[in-house]
């Protein structure tokens, strides 16, 4: 599904012992677990890849580790004091990474012109403005911030073929589909056959949960994830199942399929990582561990095959699959996400940023888990969707969202309905 070529903006590729072209990473979210991810997987291939820049937003201790590793050229902070920080520890090591710091670093690190490929894993609307810029200089990007297609969908598409990118999906559901749909799918649905995309998703710790005991979620409960270790906001999201939710809007995006044709299953396993559904009948799965390292491979070598650090898949020891429908009831954020995708326009960037206060105030103990569907509902209900035209239309539905989340969450706590 890659959506055009390779830029003819970018440097020539380098090329390692074996002759063989080497690709000349960017990785954005390098202290984050797909960054922890990604890095794994370059390191056990020297021969194919290079880290030639990486980025983070406040990390300078882990991320001084990875320059000394993989010593880039390049590398920047988006907050600037920590950027700082950074760059005075690498000259004392004698490290000669060139630092950059803040918003106008992060765009800058996305556009480099020494980088072929941009790992883009900076988490939440951070994340939108340097994946923007990494497709309009033409990059080949390996998407797991789904924050830029929800925010600005058709936006960033426009920028992936105006810049010439290639677009990779390494979400491991978005990869599975990209991996079961003709290697020429040029986002038509009906051209290709295809009837319906099946998002799989594990249903979270609290899947089995009695509705009314959800109140009393705790933090750690919710960050307990069964199948996957992630970073405690999308473990949040995957026990409400806004996850899958802005995963289905990210779907629409990437494969141009429309919201009706698009479904959620329950697979508790979480060996079956999505489905796509043809029309003579046929169903297309791709299956694995539950180890990023999988879609991240097939990524980066994509349409090569190269070796991942998973074991071999025993279908006879795993037994069982099982699959069930969703509980819109239990999960409301699910069904918040549909009709944001339905109305188009800001909805679903006011989705995102009510979603992401509402996160960070259960993380903080000032909400219950129960509430972070309830603030999502009072901001897209109280906050109008416009259009969006330019990414400040996008930045605009964003600010506004939160304010009006944080103004009721406010209100919960003044009612005595949560803890301050």
């Amino acid at each position: 599904m890659s959506v055009v070529g390779a830029s003819p903006r970018q440097a020539p590729a380098a090329t390692g012992a074996t002759g063989r072209a080497i690709r000349r990473v960017c990785v954005l979210g390098a202290t984050g677990s797909i960054g922890d991810a990604t890095l794994d997987v370059i390191a056990r291939h020297p021969d194919r890849f290079e880290v030639t820049a990486v980025a983070a937003h406040t990390n300078v201790r882990k991320l001084a580790q990875v320059c000394r590793r993989f010593r880039p050229r390049y590398a920047a902070l988006g907050d600037a004091t920590a950027a700082q920080a950074l760059g005075a520890e690498l000259a004392a090591d004698g490290l000669p990474t060139t630092v950059l710091a803040g918003a106008a670093g992060l765009v800058a690190i996305a556009s480099l012109a020494e980088a072929d490929t941009v790992l883009a894993a900076i988490v939440g609307a951070a994340g939108l403005a340097s994946t923007l810029a990494a497709a309009r200089a033409g990059k080949r990007i390996l998407l797991a911030n789904k924050e830029a297609l929800v925010l600005g969908g058709a936006l960033f598409m426009d920028a992936v073929r105006d810049g010439g990118a290639t677009l990779l999906p390494i979400d491991s559901e978005h990869n599975a589909i990209f991996q079961c749909l003709p290697a020429a799918y040029a986002r038509d649905p009906a051209t290709a056959g295809v009837r319906r995309i099946l998002l799989t998703a594990s249903g979270g710790p609290f899947r089995a949960w009695p509705a009314a005991d959800l109140e009393q979620v705790t933090p750690d409960q919710a960050c307990a994830h069964p199948n996957w270790a992630m970073g405690r906001k999308i473990s949040v999201d995957s026990a409400t199942m806004m996850n899958k939710g802005l995963e289905v809007i990210e779907a629409h995006w990437l494969f141009g399929v429309a919201a009706d044709a698009i479904e959620v299953v329950i697979h508790p396993q979480s060996i079956v990582h999505s489905l796509v559904d043809y029309t003579d009948g046929s169903v297309l799965a791709q299956l694995g561990h539950p180890d990023m390292r999988t879609p991240i491979t097939q990524a980066l070598a994509y349409p090569e095959r190269i070796t991942a650090p998973v074991p071999a898949l025993d279908l006879a020891r795993l037994a069982t699959l099982s699959f069930e429908s969703p509980d819109l009831r239990r999960f409301p954020c699910l069904a918040l996400a549909y009709d944001a995708l339905r109305a188009g326009g800001t909805a679903a960037a006011l989705l995102n940023a009510a979603n992401e206060i509402a996160v960070a105030a259960f993380l903080a103990g000032r909400l219950r888990f129960t509430d972070i569907a309830a603030t999502c509902t009072h901001v897209l209900a109280a906050v109008p969707t416009t259009a969006i035209a330019t990414i400040d239309d996008v930045h605009e539905a964003d600010a506004r969202a939160r304010d009006e989340a944080r103004r009721f969450i406010a209100t919960r706590v003044d009612q005595g309905t949560v803890t301050a």
